[in-house]
Parts: structure tokens; sequence; C-alpha cells
């Protein structure tokens, strides 16, 4: 015996089962129009990717290959750049070196003679006897020199002398 009240309860669930699956429909439609509009988003990424590969990347790859050679170039630029101001460096230091030290000869022989300026007589004369001193003695270191070149001469001559003697005395000898 089926009553009514089972009947409307088993109405009540049907359409409560229709109800939601008429809901989870919908819901799967609403899924599968965001999934739709996904892929439809990954498909425009996925033709802008193909594009690049195909069309820019040949653009990229020759803007890349530009910007190597001119990297190259403005290394090569630096390296000469570089070597110039290195050298010109180098002149300037020694051109300095050299004008810092004829200043400084220069500075040294001014210093003297404005301190022998400021000597009193005497002094003045014990320096001018000193430097006439200083010629003396180089004149004669020169002459000693020549005297020693000189005796080593003789020397020389005397034995040989001394050695022919030796020698003739012991031909004599023998004889």
């Amino acid at each position: 015996v089926v009553t009514r009240h089972y009947v409307e309860a088993s109405l009540k669930e049907m359409w409560q089962y229709a109800k939601d699956n008429e809901q989870l429909l919908e819901d799967l439609h609403s899924q599968i129009e965001e999934t739709n509009q996904g892929l439809s988003v990954k498909q425009s990424e996925r033709d802008c990717l193909l594009e690049y590969k195909n069309v820019g990347s040949k653009i990229q790859l020759d803007r890349i290959m530009n910007l190597e050679k001119d990297i190259k170039e403005v290394k090569d630029e630096f390296q000469r750049a570089k070597e110039y101001y290195s050298n010109a460096l180098k002149t300037l230091k020694e051109e300095n070196d050299r004008q810092v030290e004829r200043h400084t000869e220069l500075s040294k022989e001014q210093a003297l003679e404005n301190a022998v300026r400021n000597l009193d007589k005497y002094n003045r004369r014990e320096i001018e006897e000193n430097k006439w001193l200083k010629e003396m003695v180089k004149m004669y270191q020169e002459k000693v020199n020549d005297l020693k070149a000189s005796v080593q001469v003789l020397e020389e001559e005397n034995i040989g002398l001394v050695t022919k003697l030796i020698d003739g005395r012991l031909q004599n000898l023998r004889v």
C-alpha cells in the first residue's frame, strides 16, 4: 500500500533530486564556460608565443647580435682609450719627474749660491779654497794614475828584459 504521504515524500525527493541535478548541471555549465574562457586565454597566449617563436625571436636574435657587436666595439674602443690615456699619463709623469728633478737641481744651486752670498769673507774664502783643493786633488789623481800606468809599463819592460837576460845567461851556461 502506497500512501499519499509516501507519494508526496517520494515526489519531493525526486523533485529535490531533479533540482539538485539541475543545479549541478548549471554548475557544470558554468565550469565548462570558465574552462572555455581559460582555454581561449591560453590559446591566445599560445598563439602569441608561437608568433614570437616564429617571428619575434628572429627579430630579438638579430637585436641581440647587433647589441653584442656594439658591446664588442665599445670594449675595443674602451681598450684603445685606456691604452692611450695610460701612455699619456706615463708620459706626463715622466715629464713631471724631469721637471721636478730639474727644478730641484736649480733650487739646490740657488740655495747654494744664496748660502754662499750670505756667508762672511772668511767662510767664502774657505769654500773657494775647498773648490781649488778639489780641483788639485783631481789633477794629482790623474797624474798618479798616469804614473801608475807608466810604472806598470816600465815594470813589464823590466820583467821582459830580466827574462831575456836570464834566458841569455842560461844559454851561455849551456854553451
